[in-house]
């Protein structure tokens, strides 16, 4: 028995191999091998924990975490039962190498043995590792456009004022400032949005970076939209200049309206700005006074000053000048007596010839009058009730002068007086 299987062993050999081809042959004819090919297949990475545990950060170059096309060689009747979907690409973070690359692992999740080969374009994940860096930054509020004239902004300011910013080093370093923007155009009234944060670098370009990780994305910012309304500074002088001066009349300002703004409702309200009583006072002064006003300490509470470029300091100057005296004459024939009650008869004694009167005021006020058309005059009506009697008693008496100085001006005259002598009329 053992002669029989082993005679003839070379023949039975051939014979043998010989139906495997043949086998094989027909095997291909009936299910040969075809490529499938397939596109866009993610890549998986697994155990990324051991770069972030050592306080690193790394972003995936290139996109090299897609295989754009994969290619499968499988007998048809397999090919036709493989999808995307079917494909597994693995890239293990412990089989990173010193290039920063990790090798991808191809396999299918079915049939996976009889597949003949995988393979696709690329065969590693590029990676950027770094320090990872985190920062925080303040958020700065932005208003773009113009609101509407007659209004202007007031306070702006956001619900959050810190952003956190976690990322790569080299990215993070680039962070110049933190800005969420808000269009005013046309507005009239108060603005609360959500507006977007965006980063800036130094030269205003907006960083865009997935490779950063924010606190938060959206801030609410505020805006304050204020009316506008330009209104009169009004003030009172107290006080008196010192013996021998007074104030000319003349009241400067360096300011004699501004601009300003609030709440409509509170604005409408406003028809100036009133320095205190008391404020502008030339007790005592014998020269020109001038105050220097801060008037943010006159707005009510809710109003601001709108002009950019004032600050609120008024200078208010008061003129005070020195009294002088100009002395003039006039005939005592010239001198009327009235208000003599019926009955009487007076003539002045004292002095015979000619009265002494002097006016005071400042000099452009005594320039103005005319002294040759004034009229000195003794009025016994108004000495006798200053006197508190009816009828004067015959006899001498000192009775003041009278000058009709016009309404207008402000001259005055130093009081005199003149001896009348009265007498009862016959």
């Amino acid at each position: 028995m053992k002669n029989k299987i082993t005679k003839n062993w070379g023949l039975k050999l051939v014979s043998f191999l010989f139906a495997s081809m043949v086998w094989i042959i027909v095997t291909n004819i009936n299910d040969p091998v075809v490529p499938l090919r397939l596109s866009d297949i993610p890549v998986t990475i697994r155990n990324m924990d051991l770069i972030t545990e050592r306080g690193q950060i790394c972003e995936v170059l290139d996109g090299t975490d897609v295989i754009d096309t994969v290619t499968i060689y499988a007998p048809g009747s397999i090919i036709n039962t493989l999808s995307e979907s079917n494909v597994v690409a693995i890239a293990d973070v412990n089989d990173l190498t010193s290039l920063d690359t990790i090798p991808i692992k191809l396999s299918t999740n079915k049939y996976n043995d009889k597949v003949e080969s995988i393979r696709g374009n690329i065969d590693t994940v590029k990676l950027n590792i770094e320090e990872k860096q985190t920062r925080s930054f303040p958020i700065r509020a932005n208003v773009v456009g113009e609101v509407r004239d007659g209004y202007m902004l007031g306070d702006v300011s956001t619900e959050q004022n810190l952003l956190r910013v976690s990322g790569p080093k080299s990215v993070v370093s680039q962070i110049a400032k933190v800005q969420a923007d808000v269009d005013v155009s046309g507005f009239t009234s108060n603005i609360g949005t959500d507006a977007d944060i965006r980063l800036y670098d130094e030269e205003g370009v907006e960083i865009k970076s997935s490779s950063l990780e924010r606190s938060i994305t959206k801030v609410r910012v505020n805006v304050e939209v204020l009316e506008q309304k330009t209104v009169p500074i009004t003030y009172t002088v107290t006080g008196a200049p010192a013996d021998g001066f007074r104030m000319t009349g003349e009241v400067s300002s360096t300011r004699n309206n501004v601009v300003i703004a609030g709440r409509s409702k509170l604005i409408q309200s406003i028809n100036a700005i009133e320095i205190a009583e008391g404020d502008i006072d030339v007790s005592g002064a014998r020269e020109d006074v001038t105050i220097l006003i801060d008037l943010k300490k006159y707005l009510p509470d809710g109003v601001i000053l709108a002009e950019e470029d004032f600050e609120g300091m008024v200078n208010v100057t008061v003129a005070v000048g020195q009294e002088i005296r100009r002395t003039f004459t006039a005939k005592v024939d010239a001198v009327r007596i009235t208000g003599l009650p019926t009955g009487f008869e007076a003539e002045i004694i004292d002095p015979e010839d000619e009265c002494s009167i002097t006016l005071v005021g400042l000099a452009a006020e005594l320039e103005t009058v005319n002294v040759n058309a004034l009229e000195v005059s003794v009025d016994i009506l108004a000495w006798l009730e200053e006197e508190g009697v009816e009828e004067p008693e015959p006899g001498y008496h000192r009775i003041p002068l009278s000058v009709n100085i016009p309404e207008d001006s402000k001259v005055v005259w130093e009081e005199s007086d003149v001896q009348v002598y009265i007498t009862e009329a016959e």
